[in-house]
């Protein structure tokens, strides 16, 4: 059983988007690409053509990606996000037990990620730590600068 991908609804229109227009003009650009490239001469040592189709293949792993994301696609419902325990759609707040700095990251999935906006990932070392705790849990996460242990302050 495949994945499900948690989005946002923005996210899923923003896929959607990319999807439609891969499928309809970039594929028609790069069937001129290709066709403009083999209009060089010899397949077998036409590095072009081999470049052309190259960018070809990448283009519909891309759409296989996206069809693949959207179809597993789970829409993150803001209006029913619970706040007693952390889950994917909550603001929480939190504090490094060792620095005392607190943090604020809204717990997103993977595909809405920009920890620089506030936003992290549920599949993150922090996010995964904090997934299912309560408002006053400890907990500890495994991230590339060590083991961090935080402390729950807030979940919105």
């Amino acid at each position: 059983m495949a994945e499900k991908v948690l989005l946002t609804a923005e996210s899923k229109k923003q896929l959607e988007i990319r999807l439609n227009y891969l499928k309809s003009t970039g594929r028609a650009e790069m069937a001129a690409k290709i066709e403009e490239a083999r209009s060089f001469g010899d397949l077998s040592e036409n590095a072009e053509y081999d470049l052309a189709r190259d960018e070809q293949a990448k283009m519909e792993q891309e759409i296989a990606d996206l069809e693949n994301k959207l179809h597993n696609a789970e829409i993150i419902d803001d209006n029913n996000v619970r706040t007693d325990t952390v889950g994917v759609g909550n603001k929480v707040t939190f504090t490094d037990l060792k620095s005392k700095n607190e943090m604020v990251y809204t717990i997103v999935g993977s595909q809405d990620s920009d920890p620089f906006s506030g936003k992290i990932s549920n599949e993150s070392p922090i996010g995964k730590a904090l997934m299912g705790a309560a408002k006053g849990d400890t907990v500890t996460a495994q991230t590339k600068n060590g083991s961090k242990t935080y402390k729950i302050v807030n979940i919105e």
